[in-house]
């Protein structure tokens, strides 16, 4: 488990990211966290790594023992156990063999096998130079690597930029096929389409880096059905709705007899940031 108490941090004095917040994350679940640009999403990734030191309250992360350790004191119990995927990156000048010998030995779960299966799902070799590569082939390193490491946290700042439209699929699938039950996954993300079929649990955060909505994928579809209303159809009931090409994409409270519908991840966020659902 994660457990954020009474968080606050800044940049600077007229830069205030975080005042008070406070959330619990746990194993077995992928996360979701979702909101405008500026919102503090990467911040929050970075607190959460231990990188950025909170100005009070704490990050505390439970280690494989169950003793909970401050992020920021920045442990090899800790570090060992977690895995953060950055937006942008640059590997050294090497290969992928020298890079996996001088980097695995500080995660005791690391998998080549897990590596090369992840490699070849991507469509790479398993065996490169790591420079004059693409951006889109790096994030497929990294991403494999990051699922070898075999940590129980890992943590995703917008994983899918810079890949394409058959990448993205693959990364749905090596994600799907490397998540277990002791693992934690957070993906921080501005193209919701690409990772909504993976998440378990949604985290909005307001334009004043709150949380608007904190709950399962599996809470709001029994809530709310995800619909589409044909044009000249009735808007009454509706709770949300926006334009689409089949008439109105549409959110409605769920009644026994409806059936479940799939989330739409870009309609609730809609929703949730223009204040319509809570």
């Amino acid at each position: 488990m994660i457990d954020i108490q009474n968080l606050s941090f800044r940049y600077s004095k007229k830069k205030t990211v975080f005042a008070d917040f406070s959330l619990q994350l746990h194993e077995n679940c992928i996360y979701g966290l979702l909101g405008k640009n500026g919102t503090g999403k990467s911040t929050l990734l970075y607190l959460l790594a231990g990188l950025l030191r909170p100005d009070h309250g704490s990050v505390r992360i439970d280690t494989a023992a169950g003793c909970p350790i401050e992020a920021s004191a920045r442990r090899p119990e800790v570090l060992e156990q977690l895995y953060l995927v950055p937006e942008e990156f640059e590997f050294p000048l090497t290969t992928l063999d020298r890079y996996v010998a001088d980097n695995a030995p500080f995660y005791p779960n690391f998998s080549r096998e897990v590596l090369d299966r992840c490699l070849q799902e991507f469509e790479l070799p398993t065996k490169m130079n790591l420079f004059g590569i693409s951006m889109g082939q790096k994030k497929k390193v990294l991403i494999s690597f990051a699922l070898a490491a075999g940590t129980r946290i890992l943590l995703m700042d917008e994983p899918t930029n810079g890949l394409d439209i058959p990448s993205k699929s693959q990364f749905r699938k090596v994600i799907a096929q490397n998540m277990t039950d002791d693992r934690m996954i957070i993906i921080s993300t501005h193209q919701v389409h690409d990772v909504e079929s993976l998440l378990d649990h949604i985290l909005i955060l307001s334009d004043d880096s709150t949380l608007l909505l904190n709950d399962s994928v599996a809470a709001l579809t029994d809530r709310y059905a995800f619909t589409t209303v044909p044009v000249g159809g009735d808007t009454s009931s509706p709770l949300y709705t926006e334009p689409s090409p089949q008439g109105l994409s549409a959110i409605e409270a769920r009644t026994p007899d409806m059936p479940e519908t799939q989330l739409n991840l870009e309609l609730l966020f809609n929703a949730v940031t223009k204040g319509v659902l809570r």
